[in-house]
């Protein structure tokens, strides 16, 4: 990226390349539009081009990535004044070892249908920094930077958007 900032903007495809994946992910697990998310990828790499300048080399660079990304969805959903989270959270057969039959199948799908509405359920920060956390697996310093808060609140906004999260999955559960 430093080289970006300095006007060598063909290494620019070099982050595109290496970070497009992710970022589609982020976005897709907030919008469930591919083709929303895919837009709002490219809208992050205009931005990383129009604002390189802001780019200090201090920190990690996916940090900024993806506080420009942060931004993008925060204007989009303030443009468009509409979030939803559909997760496809096929992705995450591979995280789970289980036994794998009929029956499990059948529940393992209605759960997901069920966490999926539960996510939907939540108000717009308490999703992204579940999505952050817990899809896209990023730590909590990081979370902080992006956020611009300390590692104990990202704690406390990761804890009360799981207890959040949870309490909205019971109650569906019991009606």
């Amino acid at each position: 990226m430093l080289k970006v900032k300095a006007g060598d903007t063909g290494k620019l495809s070099f982050l595109y390349e290496r970070h497009k994946g992710k970022l589609f992910g982020f976005f897709y697990r907030l919008t469930s539009d591919a083709a929303l998310s895919e837009d709002l990828v490219q809208n992050v790499f205009y931005r990383v081009l129009k604002y390189r300048h802001t780019y200090s080399g201090q920190g990690q660079f996916l940090t900024w990535l993806y506080q420009t990304a942060r931004n993008a969805n925060i204007d989009n959903y303030r443009k468009t004044n509409r979030m939803s989270y559909q997760e496809d959270m096929q992705s995450w057969e591979g995280k789970m070892d289980m036994e794998k039959s009929a029956d499990y199948e059948m529940n393992r799908s209605q759960d997901i249908g069920m966490l999926q509405q539960a996510l939907a359920r939540l108000k717009e920060d308490k999703r992204q920094v579940l999505v952050l956390s817990k899809f896209q697996e990023l730590k909590y310093e990081q979370i902080g930077e992006i956020m611009n808060c300390s590692v104990s609140a990202v704690k406390v906004k990761v804890h009360r958007a799981m207890k959040d999260l949870k309490s909205v999955y019971l109650s569906m559960e019991t009606s």
